[in-house]
């Protein structure tokens, strides 16, 4: 009987959290930047854990204006929510220095600071995936932890997916077709865009436009193979996908099929690529500063013009060029109506 995994302790994610923000303070690298991702996606108490450090962070960082030949103990003011045009973070020296009087400057802020508005909330960016460039402009975007090799020739344009997740949006060559290996699994495509997902069992192949070819790998000595499935490739459409297996059954009494093919919907596909873009997670902010963020990224706009409608609480996690998405949302969860006038999508509650 296998032993369920035990959830790291409080104090656990408390330290981590401390330590990816020390990390952050002096830019993080594309690998960590990865690490930090998944690490943020893998339990939603991390999140709230690095909320609550950059809390901790800001309020020590006033701090750097405190200065020991002023006072014996610092002022509590400097606690105060004040605004500034630029933070400084304090350095590891300045950090250790404070730590001492920290727990007293906290309480002190707590009893003697005056009484103010909470700073309203802000939208949270979670950058996008890594994307390359390939030198035929094919443009490739990696999930978290997705790596490649690249190998080029005058004839074929050759691309491995040594890990993970990635969508490629193909450049137009006919004469140098694009070739994906993914495993014993070969994805052919001229000018197209799909993604493929490898993983220990199985590669999956998604079209969201144009069309591939996909080549299963070879069957083990005495598995049968259906008429239908010889030694050529099963082509796939856009909204169409492609499950293979990559360790099919051995001789068996039943055909082996390793190639098992589903067509999928627009909403199937946003949500399989879900991973890619930038994205924004809001907390319980209001619907019509929702809306200023999702207008920064997006031509189409949003309005809210009445108060009732702005004063909406929202919370969720968005792609930030896929406004309909966001949309379709409030539609179907918040009884708001949007109706399209010229460049604008204006939002309203139903009546």
């Amino acid at each position: 009987m296998a032993v369920p995994e035990k959830s790291p302790p409080p104090d656990a994610i408390e330290s981590a959290a401390t330590a990816w923000l020390a990390r952050r303070d002096r830019a993080l690298t594309a690998a960590e930047q990865d690490a930090y991702l998944e690490w943020l996606r893998a339990d939603p108490r991390h999140v709230a854990a690095i909320a609550r450090q950059e809390k901790v962070w800001g309020m020590l960082d006033q701090l750097s204006e405190w200065r020991p030949a002023h006072s014996p103990r610092p002022n509590p003011d400097l606690l105060a929510p004040h605004t500034r045009n630029k933070i400084y973070w304090l350095s590891a020296t300045a950090l250790a220095a404070v730590a001492a009087v920290a727990a007293v400057v906290l309480a002190v802020a707590v009893f003697q600071q005056a009484p103010s508005e909470p700073e309203p909330r802000r939208a949270i960016i979670h950058p996008g995936p890594e994307r390359q460039t390939l030198a035929d402009g094919s443009l490739v975007e990696l999930n978290a932890g997705a790596h490649i090799e690249v190998q080029f020739t005058a004839d074929e344009r050759r691309v491995r997916l040594v890990r993970g997740e990635a969508h490629f949006a193909v450049a137009k060559h006919p004469a140098r077709p694009f070739v994906v290996d993914a495993g014993a699994v070969a994805v052919r495509a001229v000018g197209t865009a799909f993604s493929v997902s490898l993983q220990s069992a199985e590669v999956s192949v998604l079209v969201t436009e144009g069309k591939v070819g996909v080549l299963a790998p070879p069957l083990p000595v005495g598995a049968q193979r259906p008429p239908s499935a010889a030694e050529s490739p099963t082509f796939l459409t856009a909204g169409q996908q492609a499950i293979v297996a990559l360790h099919p059954p051995v001789a068996t009494t039943v055909p082996a099929a390793t190639v098992r093919i589903n067509d999928v919907t627009p909403a199937q596909i946003e949500r399989a690529l879900a991973w890619q873009g930038l994205r924004l997670e809001f907390q319980e902010m209001p619907l019509g500063d929702v809306v200023a963020e999702f207008n920064r990224y997006n031509r189409r706009k949003l309005s809210v013009r009445d108060r009732a409608t702005a004063a909406i609480v929202v919370g969720g996690n968005f792609r930030a060029d896929n406004s309909d998405a966001f949309v379709r949302l409030l539609e179907s969860s918040f009884g708001v109506t949007a109706r399209s006038e010229g460049d604008e999508i204006v939002l309203g509650l139903a009546r």
